[in-house]
């Protein structure tokens, strides 16, 4: 069992990293967005599901508590980590920041 908590561990911290990464490297808010959002909730995730695993391993009151009290966590992350990085693209694209590459706007040419 503690070899798949490392396993599920170490896998979130990779999306984690690489979500970072994309914070640094990608060129634009929209892209940066769309790979820190999608790694970190992915890293998310694995990183709770070792912390649910490692609650329900160990067995007893309080480590039971902590697994639900994550999976309450990871439930409420799956919904506000969309939601805000919609939000937030959005605003983006009302205060007239462009995507850096972009050829054809389809949202321009509704107005």
């Amino acid at each position: 069992m503690n070899i798949l908590i490392y396993v599920l561990f170490g896998i979130g911290l990779t999306f984690n990293g690489l979500g970072s990464f994309a914070l640094l490297r990608f060129p634009d808010v929209y892209t940066r967005l769309h790979g820190a959002t999608k790694c970190t909730t992915f890293g998310s995730i694995f990183t709770t599901a070792a912390v649910i695993a490692y609650g329900f391993a160990r067995g007893g009151g309080a480590y039971h508590t902590l697994a639900i009290h994550a999976i309450i966590a990871l439930i409420a992350l799956l919904l506000t980590n969309p939601t805000g990085a919609h939000a937030i693209a959005r605003a983006a694209y009302r205060s007239g920041v462009k995507p850096k590459y972009a050829v054809v706007d389809k949202l321009e040419e509704k107005k």
